[in-house]
């Protein structure tokens, strides 16, 4: 699958190249009936390399840049995948319907990857993919409204003894003025309380972007999953770059220092698993990413089939105590006499 020249990262402008020279190779090869089948073959083993070498070598900004493709499979992609039945509940029963948040409950399609079939509540961000979705769903960014209908989902789950799977890919949370009249931080803190503290199953997914508390306000869980090239972090590189350097332009240093990607954040034991992704990210081959990351949810709905909702709630609570933990060494000096 060649890469695609209207959305070329800039990391990604050798193997264009190559692939270039591979396409004119083939068609000298078909209209001028050369023998180039040797050459042909040489050359699509060094794009190979080049593509390998290139995705298992990336900076944490550049997989940043991956997780904001615009063609990256988004929440509705991976639910339209991974289940089946999928009914859209809409509103918050307070306020009105947030399209930057959706869910509903429908059937995870477990028997594919060796569990069961089961109903769950499915909650996400959901980003557009033109000008007109993107307006509509506010680029995944939600308001209050959006985060107490999630509250609301999951409560609904919590009665029937449906698990809750979320699929997290925000920039933030709206910033809007409206939104913090409506009580953005408040709604976002509720979610946290009442998710700590829900007695089914809770198992997150980080598919794109986990951007601050827009992403945390569903992201309390049970199993936190992690998509390879996706990032997940207190604050955009680019905000943080403008908070200490007063500018966008180190926006790479601040990727680096802020430690966003997914085996930064298994090490401090903020992610459980990393879900991998196809060699050139989610976009290049999104069925091989479905499957794996239906095998991943899979393997963690399992791992939480037998546990009662105490064990589950002081589990999940352990669980977030031992996030970022660590023991600071002391030693004694003592002076020579």
């Amino acid at each position: 699958m060649a890469t695609s020249s209207q959305h070329l990262l800039d990391f990604e402008k050798p193997i264009v190249e190559l692939e270039g020279k591979l396409d004119e190779m083939r068609a000298l090869n078909r209209d001028d009936n050369l023998d180039l089948a040797a050459e042909i073959e040489a050359l699509e083993e060094r794009v190979d390399n080049l593509r390998t070498s290139i995705y298992r070598n990336l900076t944490r900004w550049q997989r940043v840049q991956i997780a904001r493709h615009p063609q990256r499979p988004y929440t509705l992609d991976h639910i339209e995948a991974l289940t089946e039945g999928f009914v859209e509940l809409h509103g918050d029963r307070i306020h009105g319907d947030d399209r930057a948040i959706i869910g509903g409950l429908a059937t995870f399609k477990g028997a594919s990857y060796g569990y069961r079939d089961r109903t769950a509540m499915i909650i996400g961000h959901q980003k557009g993919r033109d000008t007109k979705e993107r307006k509509f769903r506010r680029f995944g960014m939600p308001n209050p409204e959006g985060y107490r209908k999630a509250l609301r989902l999951m409560k609904m789950a919590a009665k029937f003894n449906k698990p809750v799977i979320t699929l997290l890919d925000t920039p933030g949370a709206y910033p809007g003025l409206e939104a913090e009249e409506r009580g953005q931080a408040e709604a976002i803190a509720r979610n946290l309380l009442e998710m700590a503290r829900l007695p089914v199953p809770i198992v997150v997914v980080v598919v794109g972007e986990g951007a601050s508390g827009g992403a945390l306000g569903i992201g309390v869980g049970d199993r936190v999953l992690m998509l390879e090239n996706a990032w997940y972090s207190v604050i955009a590189p680019e905000s943080c770059s403008q908070i200490l350097w007063r500018s966008w332009d180190y926006k790479e240093d601040a990727a680096r220092a802020l430690k966003l990607t997914a085996p930064d954040l298994v090490e401090v034991n903020v992610v459980d698993e990393i879900v991998p992704e196809p060699i050139g990210g989610a976009h290049r081959n999104p069925e091989a990413t479905f499957d794996a990351t239906g095998q991943a949810i899979a393997h963690a709905l399992s791992t939480l089939d037998d546990l009662d909702p105490s064990t589950l709630k002081d589990e999940r609570i352990a669980k977030l105590d031992r996030m970022g933990a660590f023991r600071e060494e002391s030693s004694e000096v003592h002076a020579e006499g």
